[in-house]
């Protein structure tokens, strides 16, 4: 479909052009062209310095009917659950039937196929869908550009809090919503399942024109890993212990384990440097390894995990 709307909105193209803009080698072109052909669409290739891949004039696709709110709920077409979530459902499947109905027979059967074989699930492990009542209207705040007034719970005092906040995105990460919005001084980040009340304003504010939502998620999210991990712990490591490392802890944790482990001594075992949050946090989290690791620094660290496991031990003596 790419393929075919570059040509219909650029006229003729090059194969070289084609497979720089989308991505692919020149070869993925070559077939996909036949493809198109196979299924009927009118596309021609011309050889030459001047020739290239075009369309019979004239040749449209027709997507009949397709309904503003519906071009917009495309990116989730492959998320009927955050879609349900965002009260946009409905509209993602009248969008997807459109899509399908504007597919030459031959794609349009194998766009079918591929609904059936593949499957997008957003939420994590262990952890149940949380309840989001005021999504749909932050969905809504966000797309109008609307201010919201808010009472929200955090984890720290105040635990209760009301701001006026420019919503500017909605982002699902591991099955929970969150709200990147502009407060009084910046633009922070809200859980939405925190969100207590919410009022619609009605007034309206501007998004800035330069403000890249995926950027800023990246880059927070980058600070709020900095941020919380604010000490280092110095630990052993059995061979079985470097194995079931990244299941057992953060990723930030396992990546700087494994990318300064040192040589393995004579029984196997590695010392590497890891970044932990807390002495409480850590302990929690390496208590999971067991016997597998070893806790050398800091000092504080290796004796709230021995009173840990004394503890154990007299539950089960």
């Amino acid at each position: 479909m790419s393929l075919l709307l570059l040509l219909q909105t650029r006229g003729r193209m090059t194969a070289a052009e084609l497979a720089a803009e989308l991505e692919v080698s020149v070869r993925t072109i070559y077939r996909d062209a036949e493809s198109l052909s196979a299924a009927g669409v009118p596309l021609y290739g011309d050889a030459g310095p001047d020739g290239g891949y075009r369309l019979v004039e004239g040749y449209r696709t027709r997507l009949t009917g397709l309904t503003e709110r519906e071009a917009e709920s495309l990116f989730l077409a492959g998320l009927p659950g955050p879609a349900a979530e965002l009260g946009l459902g409905p509209v993602v499947a009248a969008a997807q039937l459109k899509l399908l109905a504007a597919l030459p027979p031959q794609l349009r059967d194998r766009a079918g196929r591929g609904s059936g074989r593949f499957h997008l699930d957003a939420p994590g492990w262990y952890h149940d869908t949380e309840d989001v009542p005021h999504l749909a209207a932050a969905a809504d705040a966000v797309w109008n550009e609307r201010v919201l007034r808010v009472r929200y719970r955090r984890w720290r005092e105040p635990r209760e809090i009301s701001r006026d906040l420019r919503p500017y995105g909605l982002v699902l990460k591991g099955g929970r919503w969150y709200l990147v919005a502009e407060g009084e001084q910046r633009v922070s980040t809200y859980r939405v399942s925190q969100v207590l009340e919410l009022d619609a304003t009605g007034e309206r504010f501007t998004r800035p024109a330069d403000f890249d939502l995926a950027a800023h998620w990246r880059t927070a999210l980058a600070e709020f890993e900095a941020g919380r991990r604010r000490g280092e712990a110095v630990i052993r490591l059995s061979p079985r212990g470097v194995r079931r490392l990244p299941d057992n802890v953060s990723p930030a944790v396992a990546r700087a384990a494994l990318r300064d482990a040192a040589d393995p001594d004579a029984g196997g075992w590695v010392r590497v440097v890891i970044p932990v949050e807390s002495t409480a946090h850590a302990t929690g989290e390496l208590l999971r390894l067991g016997a597998d690791v070893e806790v050398l620094e800091p000092a504080e660290l290796r004796e709230s995990i021995a009173c840990e496991v004394a503890a154990l031990a007299r539950v089960y003596s």
